[in-house]
């Protein structure tokens, strides 16, 4: 008799959140595709998702907790596990202080349900503002100008793919990143299907990407400048009379007077010789985006992991909405997600505002935003002696020696740490160093669902995964490994009240109970009205496709949350930055020509979103891809060859990596991918090891 089934799931190894159909046998896995009546990815599937089977099935993934005795990891129960908790965060605490504590959170907490749910939940428990994540590597400055503009840092203008007509896109490479802040499954397709209906795609990068090589035109830019870019663009729009937000977005937009006089300076000329993009294109860029009849500016990781990433995402937005493409069909829209979130709550158009700045570094004085500290500076935070100097570090899913700036230093600094705990399924550069490893469960032994991309998706559609296996009887789940943890930071200060959401969370708010009430609640919800057609839990299940909620809808006046109920364009801090930016356009720069410092920039492949996916064969097989690109004549002029193994220095370090030339890249620029380096000792990690990198 044959017990085979089908499940359907949410892939939730990337943003585009395409649906799976996924074929068991028993308890393995037989067969996993696309989709192809899923509500939102219509059977479109990467790379990634067919890969989930050798995720589960690794053997390398951690099952127990791992303690580090002599040097080495070992496996131990749970109840030594959690004695080690208690032992080590006790010890921390006593001679230093809850500030001592830092906690890092890595990108696969973004795809996690009980992360998502509970992170905030078990950090204050602990009692720390040392908090530090990847979002601080990639993405923060768009969420910050955001919140600046709109309210709330998670009201993120989205671009509606399947309605533009000319998509300007700087810094994104969607035909192996799947998209970013910017949740489309298939977002190649729905570029194609722009150009197919008569509209144009352009591309704005430093190197002419896959996306770039599919689009109707490339422009290449010196990396870091394109702000400079945009700010051009808009004084263009202005200059010329072209700047119109419209009818319906006027009311709500105030400051345009203030941008314009302090966009003044940044004529297309000023700026051709910084970004290399001349004042002819540069005019023809704004005249297309005004003549459009539908159109939208969309920036990715290019634009914030940069110098001028927060001015640089906020001339986005300005852009958009000089150009009348906010809040507008094929512009730039808010979805409405199921689930409540920030941006649908409280009374519509009204709320509090956003501010950065609540605290700051010890080392430097850098700004909180978001709540979290900027991790390229947890280094020093731990290798700086003083009050308040870090000495014990708690990640979650995260690798951060492969991951952030400057990791050498941090590898030093994890060595000095009188306590380390990880939360995470693999020995892995980062984890290497704790002393404490507590496995989760894995994504397919869980509940699903994307409170965090349905915010960001370019239709509003909502989808809820059942997990396809059942728990092992001796693993523990995200949320329960949250609860333990809590309970042994409550014990040792039995007078520390235990927050309302952590109680709640070990007794009944589990994180599909949660969902629930969310959805219930939420702007689509059915409420507490027996009789309503709204949506629950139970519709939602019962819809294991998905269901389709329609196309983004133009609704400004209910989702913005500040405190005027106005679109304040004139952000002060990001205008008084207009400063610096200007000055980087009369910054000397070397002819491409000559044999001076190439600037660096990073690359993404479809196979490697994470530096995790370098243990599945499937992910890593093919060509060597953790190369050094660079432009023919550069090589040429450095007397460099295809294969050489050359050294790279900046001023933090420095490696050696072999070249690969490509006419691909824009002269003066070179590009190693990011996530590599899976030489270190000590690590579980056989196929990554195997295919190392740099």
């Amino acid at each position: 008799m044959s017990n085979a089934r089908v499940a359907y799931r949410t892939c939730p190894l990337c943003e585009a959140t395409c649906g799976l159909e996924i074929e068991v046998q028993g308890v393995e896995i037989k067969r996993i595709r696309g989709d192809r009546e899923d509500a939102f990815s219509k059977g479109f599937i990467c790379p990634k998702g067919s890969t989930l089977k050798q995720l589960h099935e690794d053997p390398d993934r951690l099952r127990k907790p791992l303690i580090k005795r002599n040097g080495k990891h070992v496996e131990v129960s749970w109840e030594e596990a959690w004695a080690e908790v208690q032992r080590g965060v006790t010890g921390v605490i006593e001679r230093h202080g809850r500030e001592s504590i830092a906690t890092y959170l890595g990108n696969p907490n973004a795809h996690n349900l009980a992360g998502l749910l509970y992170n905030r939940v078990w950090l204050r428990a602990l009692g720390t503002r040392q908090i530090y994540s990847a979002s601080t590597v990639d993405q923060i400055p768009k969420q910050v100008s955001s919140g600046f503009l709109f309210g709330t840092p998670l009201t993120v203008a989205v671009p509606d793919l399947d309605r533009t007509s000319y998509l300007l896109m700087l810094g994104a490479n969607p035909y192996e990143s799947n998209g970013s802040l910017c949740t489309a499954p298939d977002f190649p397709g729905r570029m194609e299907r722009i150009r197919e209906r008569g509209g144009k795609v352009v591309v704005v990068d430093p190197k002419m990407t896959k996306t770039a090589r599919a689009a109707d035109e490339w422009v290449a830019i010196r990396p870091g400048t394109d702000g400079l870019l945009l700010a051009a663009i808009a004084n263009e729009l202005f200059a010329t009379g072209r700047a119109d937000v419209g009818d319906a977005l006027r009311p709500y937009v105030n400051g345009l007077d203030a941008v314009r006089e302090n966009l003044a300076d940044f004529t297309p000329e000023s700026v051709e010789h910084a970004t290399g993009v001349s004042a002819a294109v540069i005019r023809r860029l704004a005249r297309e985006l005004a003549d459009a009849d539908a159109g939208c500016v969309y920036g990715r990781i290019g634009t914030t992991t940069v110098a001028f990433g927060t001015v640089t995402s906020w001339l986005v937005d300005v852009v958009n909405v000089i150009t009348g493409n906010l809040d507008r069909a094929g512009g730039a829209m808010f979805p409405l997600p199921a689930a409540g979130s920030p941006n649908t709550k409280g009374a519509p158009g009204k709320g509090k505002g956003f501010q950065t700045g609540r605290g700051r570094t010890r080392v430097r004085g850098f700004p909180e935003a978001l709540g979290e500290l900027p991790s390229a500076l947890l280094a020093e935070e731990i290798l700086t002696p003083g009050a308040g100097q870090v000495r014990a570090l708690v990640t979650f899913a995260g690798n951060p020696v492969l991951s952030t700036p400057n990791s050498e230093q941090l590898e030093r600094a994890l060595v000095d740490l009188d306590f380390m705990v990880s939360i995470d399924f693999y020995l892995n550069e980062t984890t290497r160093h704790a002393d404490l490893i507590l496995p989760p469960t894995f994504a397919l032994e869980r509940d699903h669902f994307d409170l965090i991309f349905h915010m960001l998706a370019i239709r509003n559609t909502v989808k809820y995964s059942l997990p396809l296996f059942e728990k092992p009887a001796d693993a523990l789940h995200d949320h329960e490994i949250f609860d333990r943890l809590i309970a042994r930071i409550e014990a040792l200060d039995p007078t520390r009240r235990r927050p309302l959401a952590a109680r709640l969370m070990s007794r009944w708010l589990t994180p599909r109970r949660s969902v629930a009430l969310g959805i219930r609640l939420g702007p689509r919800g059915a409420g507490w009205n027996p009789f309503s057609r709204g949506l629950t839990l139970r519709r939602i299940l019962g819809n294991p496709h998905g269901i389709d909620l329609g196309a983004l809808q133009p609704c400004i006046a209910q989702r913005l949350q500040t405190p005027n109920r106005r679109i304040d364009l004139a952000v002060k801090p990001l205008v008084a930055d207009l400063q610096r930016l200007i000055a980087r356009a009369s910054a000397p720069r070397l002819s491409a020509l000559e044999a001076g410092p190439l600037q660096l920039i990073g690359r993404r492949d479809p196979r490697t979103n994470n530096s995790w996916l370098h243990n599945s064969y499937r992910m890593i097989k093919g060509p060597e891809r953790c190369t050094l690109l660079m432009h023919p004549s550069d090589a040429h002029i450095r007397g460099v060859n295809d294969g050489d193994l050359v050294r790279v220095r900046s001023r933090t370090g420095e490696l050696q990596i072999a070249a690969e030339t490509s006419e691909d890249m824009m002269p003066g620029v070179v590009s190693i991918p990011h996530g590599w380096g899976h030489h270190r000792p000590a690590t579980r990690l056989r196929i990554a090891s195997a295919h190392a990198g740099v």
